[in-house]
C-alpha cells in the first residue's frame, strides 16, 4: 500500500552509452528534479508500453532514437502524490541528433570523470548514483 492511497506512477528511463562508454544525461528542466542531472525519461502513458514510451522519452528529450534493451533495475522514488514506480531499461542510440527538448534544460553524453563531478557537487538526481552503481551500468 503506497502512503495516501494513491497508485504508483509508472515512469521509465533509458540507460544509454555510447562507443566511447559515455552515459547519456539530462538536466531536469522542471520539477521534480529541476536543474538536476539523470538518466532520460518520463511517465508512461495510458496504454502504452514501457518499450514505446522509452523510445518516445528519448526522442522528445535528447532528439535521438534508440533501440529499447531489457530491464536493467526499477526504483520508487517520491512524488508530488504518491510515488514514482521507474522501470529503466538499457538502450541503443541508432540515430537522431543530440539536443535538449521537451522538459531537459541540457543533454550531454558524460564520461566517468564528469559524472563523479557530478555527484560530488550534489547535481544528480537523487539515488541515481546509487542505483546506477548497483546495477553496474556507470559511465566508463
Amino acid at each position: 500500500m503506497v502512503s495516501g492511497g494513491a497508485e504508483p506512477t509508472r515512469c521509465v528511463g533509458g540507460i544509454a552509452h555510447d562507443p566511447q562508454g559515455r552515459l547519456l544525461l539530462v538536466k531536469r528542466g522542471k520539477p521534480p528534479g529541476q536543474g538536476l542531472w539523470s538518466i532520460p525519461g518520463g511517465r508512461v502513458e495510458q496504454g502504452e508500453s514501457d518499450e514505446r514510451a522509452v523510445r518516445r522519452e528519448l526522442l522528445e528529450e535528447t532528439g535521438l532514437r534508440v533501440i529499447v534493451g531489457h530491464l536493467i533495475g526499477s526504483v520508487l522514488r517520491p512524488a508530488p502524490v504518491g510515488v514514482f514506480d521507474i522501470h529503466d531499461y538499457s538502450c541503443q542510440a541508432i540515430g537522431g541528433v543530440l539536443r535538449a527538448g521537451d522538459d531537459a534544460a541540457d543533454v550531454a553524453w558524460v564520461d566517468a570523470e564528469t559524472f563523479a563531478t557530478l555527484e560530488r557537487r550534489s547535481l544528480l538526481t537523487e539515488g541515481l548514483f546509487e542505483a546506477l552503481t548497483s546495477w553496474n551500468v556507470l559511465p566508463r
